[in-house]
């Protein structure tokens, strides 16, 4: 049995006919969700991974994300490799630490603009909370063009950080039945079903 990939952009993937693309048509650094079919098309298979080419000639692809995890609550399809470089750019060269962190959109804030909120267990926090969201916020326009849409078309505000009590992560875990080293906290959350359990500082 032959095995042919085929791929959708993963900003258009949750739409309800998204393009499926051929090999000959995929673009370097775009996110894709990769398809394995058969020669007939008889049957697909998501692998569930979201992947960019980093080369065409050949073709080389890396792993950036799973689908299930991500943001799009306001069409900015955000994915976990975006969120981590913008916190590892962001706390470079500073004395800031992070244990753990978790994203999750707030649509319906008691006031003002819905936002991304980041909730996140410090070893060593900022001494500016202030200056380090605007820091990610910055960073995340960056790394997510609809993300950065959403901020100057004033759809969002700027992010907000929300300190998670010591060890929060590895509480909710074992609270769930998936603490060990298998088990990790996903990055995005479409909702907010995780980052209501956590406790926070």
């Amino acid at each position: 049995m032959e095995f042919f990939m085929n791929s959708f952009e993963a900003a258009h993937f949750s739409e309800e006919n998204p393009k499926r693309i051929s090999l000959e048509e995929v673009k370097l650094d775009v996110n894709y969700v990769l398809i394995i079919t058969t020669t007939a098309g008889l049957w697909a298979y998501n692998i569930g991974d979201t992947v960019k080419f980093v080369s065409l000639t050949p073709y080389r692809i890396v792993v950036t994300g799973r689908i299930k995890h991500f943001i799009s609550a306001f069409g900015e399809h955000v994915i976990g490799k975006e969120v981590e470089t913008a916190m590892e750019k962001v706390c470079l060269g500073t004395s800031i630490q992070v244990k753990e962190f978790t994203v999750a959109p707030q649509i319906k804030p008691e006031n003002g603009l819905p936002y991304h909120e980041w909730f996140v267990d410090f070893v060593n926090p900022p001494k500016d909370f202030n200056k380090f969201a605007e820091d990610l916020d910055t960073e995340m326009q960056i790394q997510n063009v609809y993300y950065e849409d959403l901020i100057k078309g004033k759809v969002l505000k700027q992010l907000v950080v929300t300190q998670v009590a010591s060890g929060g992560f590895q509480t909710y875990m074992k609270s769930i039945g998936k603490l060990g080293g298998q088990n990790k906290i996903p990055r995005l959350s479409d909702d907010r079903k995780i980052c209501n359990q956590l406790p926070l500082k």
